[in-house]
């Protein structure tokens, strides 16, 4: 209890010394965030005990005080390793501030825009969790990407949230919005990256949604390093005819966690989740995934996969709902984990809550270790054990990067997975 006081008196300090800042906002947006400080500070870090928890020990983060990450400016000779080949559009967010000389946004196509918007002129986002508090309390402003109904965008769209550590355990509280009008096609890459030594908690909100028709494709890199925490939560809502297509790496972080809640909102609707998670040494990697059909019409597809070694551990928990006007609904979701160590464990639980009787529901989980019949296959065929373990773990991993369409985004994946796990 003496610990978690003296951490809520951190974040008490660093609340007070951001109330006297411009950016705090005055009215009904200072209102806002004295309510979610509130409601952060009587509710605490979620535990074990907390049934969304069970799995995900987050003491590691109630033992630090974190303080607000100050403004910065990263070395633009280390930003050359954030950025990807062939991808011309660029927002560089740095500790949750979006840095318009660091961008190179000046050749967005028409319709299409990036700003940096006062949290009070962007939706509320729903009362989820402590993090989302604690996010709406911090957040400066909120990165808003807009697409104009029937605008489609060709090239990809690069959001690169930079955290740069300082002298004390930093908290950057990024605020994205996508909203993609009706019609409308873009595909947004979403990545995360620490620029520098020490230790950040990066705590995310993202709010998208797909206007009825829109086609959004997201992509989500998380590549910190293993001092830094990184929580999300991603609201998506899609409407009639709209779809959504996810692909979430996480390869980074000691402790990652990624809350997805995907809704069908419209008739004909469709979600695709995909996601691939590596975890090495002592670290945790968490995915939490719904998918909410709430429409007639409305397919889902979610694979997601895991590579754990070390003492490294996982959770998936992947829920389906199929609410009573969600007839024909067609869903299928997949969880396989592969554990190239004894001491390393997942913990895994489909969940389906279905209230509608004309619907095709399907889940599977699967977790095991590097098939010895296929090593013993490609060995005998003059392969090394070293480069069987390698094809085997990359036609693993392939299966959901192959997905992600930007060539130089899917390559920069594959090549954080074999240095993270060192093949």
């Amino acid at each position: 209890m003496p610990q978690l006081a003296e951490q809520q008196d951190t974040y008490q300090a660093a609340f007070d010394a951001f109330r006297r800042e411009p950016a705090f906002g005055s009215g009904a947006e200072a209102d806002a965030r004295e309510v979610a400080f509130d409601r952060f500070l009587a509710r605490g870090y979620p535990t074990t005990r907390d049934e969304a928890w069970r799995h995900t020990n987050i003491a590691p983060i109630a033992a630090l005080s974190f303080e607000r990450a100050a403004a910065a400016v990263p070395d633009t000779a280390a930003l050359a390793a954030v950025a990807f080949d062939g991808v011309s559009h660029v927002a560089v967010i740095v500790n949750g501030r979006l840095s318009e000389k660091l961008s190179s946004l000046a050749g967005l196509p028409a319709g299409v825009s990036v700003t940096s918007a006062a949290v009070g002129a962007v939706p509320d986002v729903a009362d989820l969790n402590a993090f989302v508090d604690l996010n709406s309390a911090f957040v400066e402003h909120a990165i808003v990407v807009d697409v104009a109904p029937k605008v489609v965008v060709e090239a990809p769209l690069h959001l690169a949230f930079v955290a740069v550590p300082g002298r004390a355990p930093a908290l950057v509280s990024p605020r994205l919005v996508v909203r993609a009008g009706d019609g409308a096609q873009v595909t947004i890459i979403e990545s995360y990256t620490d620029l520098g030594s020490g230790v950040t908690f990066t705590n995310v909100v993202a709010d998208i949604h797909a206007a009825p028709g829109a086609f959004v494709d997201h992509v989500k890199l998380e590549r910190q390093s293993n001092e830094a925490f990184h929580l999300a939560t991603t609201i998506v809502r899609t409407g009639r005819g709209g779809t959504f297509r996810s692909h979430n790496v996480t390869l980074g972080g000691r402790i990652a966690r990624n809350d997805i809640i995907s809704v069908l909102e419209g008739e004909g609707a469709e979600c695709t989740l995909n996601g691939l998670y590596v975890a090495t040494g002592d670290t945790l990697v968490d995915n939490h995934t719904t998918i909410d059909h709430a429409k007639a019409h409305c397919p889902s597809h979610e694979v997601y996969k895991g590579i754990l070694s070390g003492r490294a551990r996982a959770v998936f928990n992947g829920k389906i709902i199929v609410r009573p006007d969600a007839q024909k609904t067609d869903a299928k979701q997949t969880n396989k984990a592969l554990l190239l160590t004894d001491d390393a464990q997942i913990n895994t639980k489909p969940q389906l809550e279905i209230f509608a009787d004309d619907v095709k529901c399907t889940h599977g989980a699967a977790i095991g270790q590097l098939d010895e019949d296929a090593l013993f296959y490609l060995q005998a065929r003059g392969i090394s054990l070293a480069a069987a373990r390698t094809m085997l773990i990359h036609a693993f991993a392939g299966d959901v990067l192959n997905g992600i369409r930007t060539a130089s985004v899917r390559d920069a994946a594959m090549r954080l997975v074999e240095t993270q796990l060192s093949i």
